[in-house]
C-alpha cells in the first residue's frame, strides 16, 4: 500500500482527530473476507496492550451505515483506527 492511499482514506472526527476506518482499510490492504482482516486486527489489539497502550484509545468499535440495494441502508460493525494501530496492523 502506498502512503498517498493511506493518507487518501484517511478520516477526520469533529475533534479533528484523524482515524481509519477498518473496513476501508481492510480493502486497500486487499483482504476478500472482512473476518480474515479482524484475525489481524486482534493480534495488533494485543500489540498495544504488550506495548502499555490502551487498546480503546486506538481501536474504537462503532457501526456504520452502508448503501444496499434500492438504496437502502444497513448498519454494520467497524473498528476506527488510529496512525499507531493501522501502523501495528
Amino acid at each position: 500500500m502506498s502512503q498517498n492511499v493511506f493518507e487518501e482514506i484517511k478520516r477526520i472526527d469533529n475533534n479533528s482527530s484523524e482515524y481509519w476506518s477498518s473496513r476501508e482499510l481492510s480493502k486497500v490492504l486487499e483482504y476478500t473476507d472482512y473476518r480474515n482482516f479482524l484475525t489481524v486486527v486482534n493480534k495488533a489489539k494485543v500489540a498495544c496492550e504488550n506495548s502499555g497502550e490502551v487498546i480503546h484509545n486506538h481501536f474504537v468499535d462503532t457501526n456504520e451505515m452502508v448503501q444496499i440495494g434500492s438504496g437502502a441502508e444497513k448498519s454494520i460493525d467497524t473498528i476506527y483506527l488510529s496512525r499507531y494501530a493501522c501502523y501495528l496492523i
